[in-house]
């Protein structure tokens, strides 16, 4: 009765802070369903349609591009790729357009000093790191990369210009204005392969965007597919979204089409790096080569946000999701969400992030050694890693299949 039991707390959880949301966010309300331990039947039927061999297949054909750099030719192929595969599941797809010219370091420039650390010391995001903790940073060094044919495929340097990101949408049946946003980037660097960051987390977006795309299955809500480009500059893609779109929200066009280019809100919920849960490194420094068995899914919200309440209850909903139809793999929720693509959503909608460890506290601390690393390359996963990132995608297409009323026909 341990997971039931677990889902049963997550209920009353959920419930408690939805009821609070509205009065201290303002805004309309986003009042989730009471999380229950019973199967949905449609669901099951959704989840047991997931692959480990096709996840990886996946990972396997973004790999090709490289470390997918934003303003990189093999980027811009990545996002053609991406849109083609959206396409063949029968998922309508758009981009956005935006320019991304950050001006260059001017000569001289120094770095600012760092404020002193608080007592006792936090992570980006506000977590407290505990135990060993490893240097971590961004490998610009290519001769790092022991691989020539990978390092001259990642060798065009980054220019400034236009940038271009692909999404699909999924139109509900019953409530086409409301909306589920599903979403990872596409883009990393490094000088690997950007395997894991984020070519796991985009894969199992695409995943479920193919599964919710078959001709049998019908949602009642709205479901968007978005791959972000530029999330390792600054989250400029996300950004990009949320500034040209937010404002569309909920607006028919044209009038009496029962078309809505922009539906509402309800949650948005992304994927960074889905893969590498081996534990803390060891006192040497070095990180255990298996996958531990007590890895878990991370699903995290920010206690600082706008919309913090709101995305606790979705949090949780994620987490009872996973009690359901996640098959090898717990899930731990916590408040900590920084530096993805949900951040630039948070004040305005419930946002979370789904990730294999904590960003900062956990990743941050050296966690994951190929993080932003030449050694990001598909080969360095095993099976057992790829099933943490197809846990993770049981758990997402479980909560939204139910929070869309997903159904079989």
């Amino acid at each position: 009765m341990g997971r039931f039991w677990n889902a049963a707390i997550a209920v009353a959880m959920v419930t408690t802070v939805v009821q609070g949301a509205v009065a201290a966010q303002g805004g309309a309300p986003v009042v989730l369903p009471p999380i229950s331990p019973a199967l949905r039947a449609a669901v099951t039927t959704l989840a047991s349609r997931l692959d480990l061999e096709r996840y990886k297949a996946t990972i396997k054909g973004l790999t090709q591009f490289g470390d997918r750099r934003q303003g990189t030719e093999r980027n811009r192929k990545a996002v053609d790729w991406i849109e083609a595969q959206l396409k063949s599941y029968g998922c309508p797809t758009e981009r956005i357009r935006y320019m991304h010219d950050p001006p260059p370091p001017r000569p001289g420039q120094t770095a600012v000093a760092r404020p002193a650390e608080p007592a006792p010391p936090r992570a980006v995001g506000g977590g407290r790191p505990r135990g060993v903790r490893t240097t971590t940073g961004v490998n610009t060094d290519p001769l790092k990369q022991p691989n020539e044919a990978l390092r001259a495929l990642n060798r065009e340097p980054t220019v400034n210009g236009p940038r271009q990101e692909v999404y699909c949408t999924k139109v509900g049946t019953t409530h086409p204005d409301e909306m589920y946003i599903v979403a990872a980037h596409m883009d990393g660097h490094g000088w690997g392969e950007a395997a894991n960051d984020d070519g796991s987390g985009t894969a199992l977006v695409m995943e479920l965007a193919r599964i919710f795309s078959m001709p049998d299955v019908q949602t009642e809500r709205t479901i968007r597919f978005a791959l972000w480009n530029n999330e390792e500059t600054g989250l400029n893609g996300a950004g990009a979204y949320v500034e040209q779109r937010k404002g569309l929200q909920g607006q028919e066009d044209p009038a009496g089409s029962g078309r809505y280019p922009e539906p509402r809100w309800l949650g948005m919920i992304q994927h960074d790096m889905m893969l590498f849960d081996h534990g803390m490194p060891r006192a040497d420094g070095t990180i255990p080569p298996e996958q531990r068995p007590e890895a878990d899914v991370n699903i995290e919200f920010q206690m600082t946000a706008a919309q913090t309440l709101g995305a606790q209850a979705l949090a949780w909903y994620l987490h009872g999701a996973n009690e359901k139809y996640a098959t090898d793999y717990p899930a731990q929720v916590g408040p900590h969400m920084t530096n993805t693509d949900s951040t630039p959503f948070m004040d305005l909608v419930p946002a979370i992030s789904v990730r294999e460890n904590e960003r900062g506290v956990h990743v941050g601390s050296g966690w994951d050694p190929q993080w932003h690393q030449p050694t990001d390359v598909f080969t360095t996963y095993s099976d057992k890693d790829f099933r943490l990132g197809l846990n993770a995608a049981q758990t997402t297409l479980g909560a939204v299949g139910e929070l869309t009323g997903a159904a079989v026909r």
